[in-house]
């Protein structure tokens, strides 16, 4: 299957079992590389599909947790590749949707991106910086090879803009919960549903949300509303917090186990 398809049956696989798709994020490389390598292993036992953090230096959506993983990783010398192979590592076993920044990929040039995620077996990739309208030449580079480009709708995205990105939407629309960087939050946004109704009004695909979300209540309260549920900086910490590889990849287990549970007793 293409990255694309295998996206939509992950989805799809979540919808069956009656509950919303789980998909954590990770830092590759952080807080080292035995670390990063336990983690993707736990996700890819307990999620249906995964977001792959490739670190950068500036990176602008991201808070204080994922921004200081970021930097972690690259003082462990974690490079563009590097990350991609973390996700390789688990490729053939869970859709894994990278997450990267403009300067990378304009730096590398997007039929060579392109070309890398395919080779990796990445299904698709998250670029939050860079525009629908200076994306067409990776949007084609994508579309030769199947993968996915996934855009993002923020509550300050206005309703003809939503709709333009909505209509072009592949693989799943990220919808941003609010308009602060990721970081785990108390509790969410009370408008959060009325946007992600509009998200699903509006796209053929599905609409997973991120930010904030970082308790099992949470992920069963977005999944209710929701396609998919993203949970990023409350993994993010547990991981740099473990101490060990081993312990890391338990505390993740055991997160997106009680998730998958709160999501089902409360499906969408």
């Amino acid at each position: 299957m293409t990255g694309k398809e295998r996206i939509a049956a992950a989805f799809e696989g979540a919808r069956a079992e009656g509950r919303a798709a789980l998909m954590p994020y990770m830092m590759a490389g952080f807080p080292d590389e035995a670390t990063s390598l336990a983690v993707a292993d736990a996700y890819a036992e307990g999620a249906d599909l995964v977001e792959l953090g490739v670190p950068f230096s500036d990176p602008l959506a991201d808070g204080p947790v994922i921004h200081a993983a970021a930097t972690k990783a690259l003082a462990n010398g974690t490079t563009f590749a590097s990350a991609l192979a973390v996700g390789e590592r688990i490729a053939d076993r869970v859709p894994v949707v990278a997450m990267t920044y403009a300067n990378p990929v304009i730096t590398r040039g997007f039929e060579a991106v392109a070309q890398a995620l395919a080779d990796a077996g990445i299904a698709g990739a998250i670029v939050p910086d860079l525009p629908p309208e200076q994306a067409g030449e990776l949007r084609a580079a994508f579309a030769e090879r199947g993968l996915a480009f996934v855009p993002l709708v923020a509550p300050t995205t206005t309703d003809a803009r939503r709709r333009e990105i909505c209509a072009a939407a592949e693989g799943f629309v990220y919808v941003v919960s609010d308009t602060h960087t990721t970081g785990e939050r108390k509790e969410l946004p009370p408008a959060l549903g009325e946007l992600v109704a509009a998200v699903r009004a509006d796209a053929d695909v599905p609409a997973a949300v991120g930010f904030g979300i970082s308790t099992p209540e949470h992920a069963a309260q977005v999944g209710r509303i929701a396609d998919g549920v993203i949970v990023g900086s409350r993994l993010v910490r547990a991981a740099g917090e473990a101490g060990s590889p081993d312990a890391a990849r338990a505390a993740c287990l055991e997160f997106l186990g009680a998730a998958r549970e709160a999501m089902t007793a409360t499906p969408a």
